[in-house]
């Protein structure tokens, strides 16, 4: 994985402010347009051996090799765009901070356990989505390829060859949807990649 491309195109808004909260997650680009406390881009802290094995425990399966050198060696999960395109991690706490200084990803758990949308396979792993109208991403184990499919059923709408394709391909696209300041030029396009 190039992490020096993802950090070009993750940092992009850093010159709006960065943040690192309590629990080590970096905030990148005050967004005030969306709220007081609101930011553009979170890279929430990578994943131990540990964390990741017992993740596997509770999800009942393996993560694909990508997904778990990124899990470890870049981030626990990614929002990008104030979550308009997000990569799925653990969360390491139930509860919710107060302050709202306790930054956590969406959980892997959800689509793969609990919200598993129709017709997928035992080898569709689920790694993150798009807040536009829930679509999820998952790559499929098997073949190692990422698909995105809508929120309710695993038909795959599009498919890159490699989740470090899929990541660069989809910051660099969705960042032609906004402005400099993190405002979509408009809010009624779509902004999912199907």
């Amino acid at each position: 994985m190039d992490k020096s491309k993802i950090d070009e195109l993750v940092y992009k808004f850093e010159s709006l402010g960065k943040e690192v909260t309590p629990n080590r997650a970096i905030l990148l680009g005050r967004a005030p347009h969306l709220g007081p406390k609101a930011w553009l881009n979170i890279i929430y802290p990578s994943l131990s051996k540990e964390e990741i094995s017992d993740l596997e425990n509770e999800l009942k399966t393996s993560i694909p090799k990508e997904y778990r050198e990124f899990l470890m060696n870049y981030a626990n999960g990614l929002n990008v765009l104030s979550s308009t395109f997000s990569l799925y991690g653990l969360r390491r706490q139930i509860n919710r901070n107060v302050d709202g200084n306790i930054r956590q990803p969406y959980s892997l758990l959800t689509p793969n356990l609990h919200e598993r949308p129709e017709g997928a396979s035992e080898s569709y792993f689920f790694i993150g989505g798009y807040n536009w109208d829930g679509s999820h991403l998952y790559i499929d184990k098997k073949t190692n390829i990422v698909h995105c499919c809508e929120r309710w059923n695993a038909e795959s709408k599009i498919q890159w060859t490699s989740f470090e394709e899929m990541v660069i391909s989809e910051i660099s696209r969705l960042y032609l949807l906004f402005d400099e300041k993190g405002r979509e030029f408009d809010e009624d396009n779509a902004t999912i990649p199907y």
